[in-house]
């Protein structure tokens, strides 16, 4: 486990690597230091054989504010000595785990770009959301990359434009986010998805995850073709070969503990 640092906590538990934003006295927001620590955390996580999966929440009333404003302007984005803020929403999209974001209270714009870019999303019903760069005289572009893909044209046009704050249960109907909770709840459910991955093959959890993220971007008249060479592929590996036969053996395969 590692030691508690400056503006994030990690540990390993359960099979989950938790990274928790700690900055409460700033609403959790994104600085410089938070987001090398955050970098940092996802590389380690991506080679811990005990991680089945990465939880990213806050510590706090907030999740995540959003970029720190009284950082010097631009410094989240090309920062001398830094990790850019695209760059840690590309590794969360890259990272061979599954990344979950537990949203447990306030996520505005940078904020939201976390929890778009995770796979899957649980959020406290009293979670605030809002796309609130419009009201600064700025525009979420980047964060648009991971989110509008989840919030299609028609939600993201009225919620980029307004940058009017909206809820849990409305994040759910436009798609941000799968489930929501009770604050109480919240830990729980993550645990509880978490469990249902560990049920899946390792490697074939870190392939599903591929395919999600690829498939789109594939010419649509070869698709069919790299798919099907891929779940060929599958049925001859390792894991692949061994869930089959834990099937036929009636036994649990033996990534299942």
């Amino acid at each position: 486990m590692k030691e508690p640092t400056e503006a994030t906590l990690y540990r390993v538990e359960n099979g989950a690597a938790w990274i928790t934003l700690n900055r409460p006295e700033r609403r959790n927001a994104l600085s410089a230091i938070l987001l090398s620590e955050v970098h940092e955390h996802l590389t380690c996580a991506g080679g811990d054989p005990d991680a089945r999966a990465v939880v990213i929440t806050g510590s706090g009333t907030a999740f995540c504010s959003g970029a720190d404003l009284k950082s010097p302007p631009g410094s989240l984005i090309q920062g001398r000595n830094s990790i850019p803020y695209a760059d840690v929403l590309v590794q969360m999209q890259q990272c061979e785990k599954p990344v979950i974001a537990a949203v447990n209270g306030f996520a505005f714009a940078g904020g939201i770009g976390l929890v778009a870019a995770a796979d899957i999303a649980i959020s406290v019903d009293e979670a605030v959301f809002s796309f609130s760069e419009v009201r600064l005289g700025l525009v979420p572009a980047v964060i648009a990359t991971v989110a509008l893909p989840k919030l299609g044209e028609h939600h993201a046009m009225k919620l980029f434009l307004t940058g009017e704050r909206f809820t849990g249960s409305e994040a759910k109907e436009f798609g941000l986010i799968h489930r929501t909770v009770v604050k109480d709840d919240l830990e729980a459910a993550v645990q509880s998805e978490v469990d249902q991955i560990k049920l899946g093959g390792p490697n074939a959890v870190s392939a599903c995850k591929r395919l999600v993220r690829v498939l789109p971007t594939w010419d649509r008249t070869q698709a069919l073709d790299r798919a099907a060479a891929w779940s060929h592929q599958m049925f001859k590996t390792e894991e692949g070969l061994e869930g089959m036969a834990a099937f036929r053996e009636k036994r649990k395969p033996s990534w299942v503990k």
